[in-house]
């Protein structure tokens, strides 16, 4: 790929974000109820293919039921205030109310609490008592200590997710997570990730993962390119892993790792872009952080908003627009984007022609300036 030369010691490729790019259509339509929007990992098959990120703002219990009764995949953090406390509603009432430059300290100071493996059990067999697919979140760092837990409550997906995971972690401190050897010892299906090339997604594929998440997470509420420098543009970094998910399907025999973009979809146009770049499923939480059920009352954080040395999110006011339902299927009473993601993703597929979503992945593309 051509690199673009940026002083006379330095080059690099082009990379592109999902606003930068868009969808042909090509040369027929489609009635959009006869379009199938669902997804199938393992042997859990979704209406659509949208994943709730693991947020304390975005995920509760009572929201991960919600969100699986409306045809999607809700996935609570296992680090989280569910875990650390018994009845965490007065702090995320507080956490509302707070200040925007006290916000990051007392966010450290709440999530100091200790994770019990007590709440783990209860907060996954709630979910699973209302019949719907229990998905949880562990950081790499945490789940060595609190998996069995995990799994004696009898989750049935597990996603191990950092802002970026490797296959290969390097540390004289402590015996890193041997993320191959865990995954094959288990009995359920393990999504990891974040990663945004093709050689760390080809690695993460080689570990028996399910699922690779692309992407660093976060989104809207992430500071990590700020306070890091580090950043990959979605589109490129999709298209990049689901490159890798072609070979290692040659390399493995025919094995398929579901490639899940992960933040950086702040409506319905780029769930759709995302997927014609090659994603399986999208894992989104600001859109949905707007719902009127959603725990952070209008407000939306992520983990990495109160690591207690180095934080690389914030919190971040979106406000609310409307119930989960509206916002997932509509009726929307916006022209923004941001509601009935479902019934756009739908409509589409069927303007472009494509009656699936592994048919839309085929989709042509068009590099196009962001609209200002």
């Amino acid at each position: 790929m051509t690199q673009v030369e940026i002083g006379r010691g330095k080059s690099g490729r082009r990379a592109y974000a999902l606003d930068e790019i868009g969808i042909v259509p090509s040369r027929r339509t489609r009635d959009p109820e006869e379009v199938s929007i669902s997804w199938q990992i393992d042997a859990y098959r979704f209406d659509s293919p949208l994943v709730a990120s693991p947020m304390d703002s975005v995920v509760s219990p009572q929201t991960a039921i919600e969100i699986g009764r409306l045809g999607g995949l809700g996935v609570l953090d296992l680090e989280g205030l569910w875990t650390r406390y018994e009845d965490p509603a007065p702090l995320l009432e507080e956490v509302a109310t707070l200040d925007r430059e006290a916000a990051t300290r007392r966010l450290q100071e709440i999530y100091t609490a200790p994770i019990k493996d007590e709440l783990i059990g209860r907060r996954i067999e709630e979910i699973r008592a209302a019949g719907v697919t229990t998905a949880v979140r562990l950081s790499p760092q945490r789940t060595v200590q609190h998996h069995k837990a995990v799994i004696d409550a009898g989750v049935d997906i597990f996603v191990i997710r950092g802002t970026t995971v490797s296959a290969e972690h390097v540390s004289g401190r402590a015996e890193p997570l041997n993320l191959k050897q865990f995954i094959y010892e288990l009995d359920v299906p393990v999504i990891v990730g974040g990663c945004a090339t093709y050689t760390a997604a080809l690695h993460l594929m080689r570990t028996g993962a399910a699922g690779v998440l692309v992407g660093f997470g976060g989104g809207a509420s992430h500071t990590t390119r700020n306070v890091l420098g580090v950043v990959v543009p979605m589109a490129t970094a999709i298209s990049d892993v689901a490159a890798a998910r072609r070979d290692y399907m040659d390399e493995s025999g025919g094995r398929y790792v579901h490639v899940i973009a992960d933040g950086g979809m702040g409506g319905s146009g780029d769930i759709a872009k995302a997927i014609a770049c090659g994603a399986d499923a999208v894992m989104v939480g600001s859109p949905l952080a707007r719902a009127s059920e959603a725990p952070g009352r209008g407000f939306h954080w992520g983990s990495e908003a109160h690591h207690p040395e180095l934080p690389r999110g914030k919190r971040v006011e979106f406000g609310t627009i409307g119930t989960l339902r509206e916002i997932l299927h509509g009726p929307s009473s916006l022209a923004d984007g941001s509601m009935n993601l479902l019934g756009a993703l739908r409509r589409t597929m069927a303007t472009a022609g494509y009656s699936d979503l592994k048919e839309f992945q085929r989709v042509e593309v068009v590099v196009a300036p962001p609209q200002r």
